[in-house]
């Protein structure tokens, strides 16, 4: 398994779990990447998005969501450890009166899908949330966007796998694959060569960057820079209840008195350093709707990369040109929402299900963005995980 963020650790859990041998190798400190600093919303409905692509991740969304009680039971159990699952649902609040509007298009726009919403005044939103600024204008329910703690989740999936019998190799980078038709091998930095029978690559942001995929195997996913603040309140809990989200960012409460405060989206590459005007956007912003934030503690900045792709939705399958090899990447937004759904497609994908059996597959056929013959080289390809 390339990548130890929680889309390779979910995988891997699920697969050790069916009696797979696997040796999951993580560049860095195995849950100390992207999904670290991820705020952890589960939050198809409020993420939906117009087109076809946002019609398509929305159905992963939606059936993942409804896999997370019981993976998120199964992990507590398997770990020993609570994973924080936040069962309030989801507040998205307009401030002005152009904000109001835009917002009754998205009401209008997801009663459409046949979505579960709710139109809420100002006052009625203030009785959810009375730490709300009495100067919003409107807000939308989503009673069933929720949300958990990537951190406690990560930790969770760390232990879970090792119980499981999955070998955890971290500071191990992956220089090259390759991928064969019935086994391949992986390199890593130090020039140290692993057999594997299957390799699943799960590296998010950083899929783009393994070398020796065959010709026509190369997809493109590319970082996708988020700011993000880690807040406390000194008094403990109870600002927030539920997951606030406004116009350009939103703001998840954990059970023990922090917040998150996120994201900006910005095509910066692999800039890692925050700075002053992403976080000072994200502080103006939320003040406006919650001014109690402002005698919230700074505790962290964090810089994640999300894994990109063109259409949004992720790539989750077999590489045509070799198949040994999986992909299980390009996420965006999405990887702590579809993890479950993502270790469930990548068990049945190793196990010899097809896109003509599992619709999801098809909508993630990391093959939609192949260039026609002659169109020259594919784009970058991603990388993730193996199992052997």
């Amino acid at each position: 398994m390339i990548g130890g963020g929680i889309i390779g650790l979910s995988a891997a859990w699920r697969l050790a779990a069916r009696g797979h041998s696997v040796t999951l190798l993580e560049r860095g400190r195995v849950g100390e990447g992207t999904s670290r600093v991820a705020a952890g919303m589960l939050a198809p409905v409020a993420e939906v998005q117009f087109g076809p692509g946002g019609r398509r991740v929305l159905e992963l969304g939606l059936r993942s969501a409804r896999l997370w009680p019981q993976f998120a039971a199964e992990l507590e159990r398997a770990a020993g450890m609570p994973v924080d699952l936040l069962r309030t649902g989801t507040l998205v609040v307009a401030r002005d009166d152009d904000e109001a509007a835009a917002l009754e298009r998205q009401l209008a726009f997801r009663e459409e899908l046949g979505l579960r919403v709710r139109r809420l005044r100002p006052s009625a939103a203030r009785e959810r949330e009375p730490a709300l600024a009495p100067t919003i204008r409107l807000a939308l329910e989503a009673p069933d966007d929720h949300a958990v703690d990537p951190r406690l989740v990560l930790a969770a999936l760390a232990r879970a796998c090792t119980s499981a019998g999955v070998e955890l190799r971290e500071h191990a980078a992956v220089a090259r694959v390759e991928p064969g038709g019935r086994a391949g091998a992986v390199t890593l930095g130090d020039g140290a060569r692993l057999q594997a029978r299957e390799i699943v690559l799960a590296a998010g942001a950083w899929s783009a960057g393994i070398a020796g995929l065959p010709e026509g195997c190369a997809v493109p996913v590319r970082p996708v820079r988020g700011q993000i603040l880690r807040l406390r309140d000194p008094d403990g809990p109870g600002l927030l209840h539920r997951v606030v989200r406004f116009e350009g960012g939103y703001l998840v409460p954990r059970a023990d008195g922090r917040y998150v405060l996120g994201a900006t989206v910005e095509e910066r590459g692999f800039a890692r350093l925050p700075t002053a005007g992403g976080i000072y956007e994200l502080l103006r912003d939320a003040r406006e709707l919650v001014p109690g934030v402002m005698e919230l503690e700074i505790e962290e900045l964090s810089v994640g990369f999300r894994p990109g792709t063109p259409d949004n939705a992720p790539l989750i399958g077999r590489a045509p040109a070799a198949p040994s090899l999986t992909w299980a990447t390009g996420h965006h937004r999405n990887g702590i929402l579809l993890a479950p759904l993502t270790a469930e497609l990548v068990q049945g994908v190793l196990a010899g299900a097809s896109a003509r059996e599992e619709p999801a597959l098809a909508a993630c056929d990391p093959s939609r963005f192949a260039p026609a013959r002659g169109d020259g080289p594919s784009p970058a390809i991603p990388m993730g995980a193996a199992a052997r």
